[in-house]
């Protein structure tokens, strides 16, 4: 792989950004994330009888990790030896698809949309598309509820954190950490089938979210002070008072963000295969959930992607004049 310039980096990140807008992930195109899930599954099946052993998930990580970096690593050599746009243009694509902007809005206004016709029935299916708890028996609250917690945890996995391995190291950091995320979401729970062979992958997700979290909090912030400036010190206050509570040391702090700059209550019951669960409550209960906070919460999404936008460009032009 050409090792590209700052002001290089930052357009190839602008440019995915603008790719992920306006085609996000579609269904024509193969995605690199089913096949390194696939990737996953073949490997995990291979060392099913000895799961109970840290050391068979520490292998798995690695096989899968290392995997995925070399393999785009030599496709992003080779497309930029045969000519440097080219090699632009791989790059371009391969972080596009590491981040998911639009396809979390367009998940997110499916249970929307469904809540909106009164149709609770749709409305539960689809959250369960993109959630891991029971949806069965979920009314509209519980359901927007669940809807905003997830677009405001994928604040961080599927924008800020891909973005800023990609700003470290282009496409193949990027695709490390989405084969990293891929892990942990298939293997990283902690029950008594994952609670061992899932230890590394979670831990190791833990670790490359700390720095992007913590930035997409800020950028949360940010953000909502454009809507409204005493949102931002809701925000601000959430984050500090509730963030700690989550059980992942990341995912408290946009959970926090969005539950204070909206003046809602994350967290509270949820079932899991039938058992009930108490997640930390984040935020104060102000008003009820509705399916508007749904809404909400994808403008501040987005918000974040412009904001990261304006960031690239500005830095880029600032570096190139």
């Amino acid at each position: 792989m050409i090792f590209y310039s700052l002001p290089e980096v930052l357009l190839l990140l602008a440019g995915a950004i603008l790719l992920d807008w306006w085609i996000g992930d579609p269904k024509w195109l193969p995605h690199p994330v089913i096949f390194i899930g696939r990737w996953i599954g073949y490997w995990e099946r291979r060392l099913l009888p000895h799961r109970t052993k840290r050391s068979n998930g520490i292998l798995l990580m690695l096989i899968v990790t290392l995997s995925s970096l070399a393999l785009v690593w030599i496709l992003t050599s080779v497309a930029s030896w045969i000519h440097p746009w080219l090699g632009y243009a791989v790059h371009m694509w391969l972080i596009s698809t590491t981040i998911a902007i639009k396809g979390l809005k367009d998940a997110a206004m499916l249970v929307y949309d469904r809540l909106s016709r009164g149709e609770l029935t749709k409305a539960r299916k689809y959250t369960g598309y993109i959630v891991g708890r029971d949806t069965d028996g979920l009314e509209e609250a519980e359901l927007s509820r669940a809807t905003v917690e997830t677009v405001a945890e994928n604040t961080v996995d599927a924008v800020i954190a891909p973005l800023f391995f990609a700003l470290i190291g282009a496409a193949p950091l990027a695709m490390l950490y989405r084969s990293v995320n891929t892990l942990d979401s298939m293997v990283g729970y902690r029950n008594t089938k994952y609670l061992h062979f899932g230890w590394a992958s979670a831990r190791l997700d833990d670790v490359l979210n700390w720095i992007p979290a913590r930035l997409t909090g800020l950028m949360l912030m940010i953000v909502s002070a454009f809507y409204r400036p005493a949102s931002a010190v809701q925000a601000w206050r959430a984050v500090v008072a509730f963030a700690h509570l989550h059980p992942s040391p990341n995912s408290g702090i946009p959970e926090a963000a969005v539950a204070g700059s909206l003046g809602i209550q994350l967290g509270g019951l949820n079932r899991y295969g039938g058992v009930i669960s108490e997640r930390a409550r984040l935020g104060w209960a102000t008003r009820t959930i509705e399916k508007e906070d749904i809404i909400h919460t994808i403008r501040l999404l987005y918000g974040v992607s412009y904001l990261v936008m304006g960031g690239l460009l500005c830095v880029a032009c600032g570096w190139l004049v």
